[in-house]
């Protein structure tokens, strides 16, 4: 009888431990569509300055590679099913994916995955989330500009469109999401 109750308890930790997980992918999802909602249009570029790539760089740092590229691809399927979570200066849905953010957008999961792969195989200081940070959007830049050049058939103008607005920006953003990681593990020093 003993066992039997320890192995109900255990498929009951399992399971809570399960759903506690797809709960927190699901809470990444809409904290980076939150991150969307604020956002900047630019002039002369059609894709606005938004907190959102900040979320994702903040995803993967939290939840790791993984659960990060879990949280973002969710968030591009709800996207894509029409969910209002992309920035509300595009189309929404699939024509957000396909229009100028769209290689941005597609990029998301696999930002969060390099990331959170880059921090979690090293001790958590500043300068390996910063440097984690880095990779990111340098993967996410590469992705988007690649995608605008393909719509636009101009380097020039892609990179135009896609980089030369948010350097400072991508700067800042980097050094916060590395230091919101040396906050929280101040408080959470086992996590």
């Amino acid at each position: 009888m003993s066992s039997s109750a320890t192995q109900v308890a255990s498929a009951r930790g399992r399971t809570f431990e399960i759903a506690s997980q797809i709960a927190i992918v699901v809470a990444a999802s809409f904290f980076v569509a939150l991150c969307a909602r604020i956002y900047i249009p630019l002039p002369r570029t059609p894709v606005p300055l938004t907190v959102q790539n900040l979320g994702v760089l903040l995803v993967g740092l939290a939840l790791g590679s993984r659960r990060g590229f879990a949280a973002l691809a969710l968030y591009l399927a709800e996207g894509a099913s029409g969910l209002p979570v992309f920035s509300p200066h595009g189309l929404g849905g699939i024509a957000q994916i396909l229009g100028p953010t769209g290689g941005y957008l597609v990029a998301y999961p696999f930002v969060a995955a390099l990331t959170g792969y880059i921090f979690e195989r090293g001790k958590a200081t500043f300068a390996r989330a910063a440097f984690a940070s880095l990779a990111g959007e340098v993967l996410l830049f590469t992705v988007g500009i690649s995608w605008l050049y393909v719509l636009t058939h101009s380097l020039a103008r892609a990179l135009s469109f896609g980089l030369y607005w948010f350097i400072v920006a991508e700067v800042i953003k980097i050094m916060l999401a590395a230091g919101a990681v040396r906050s929280w593990r101040s408080f959470f020093p086992h996590n």
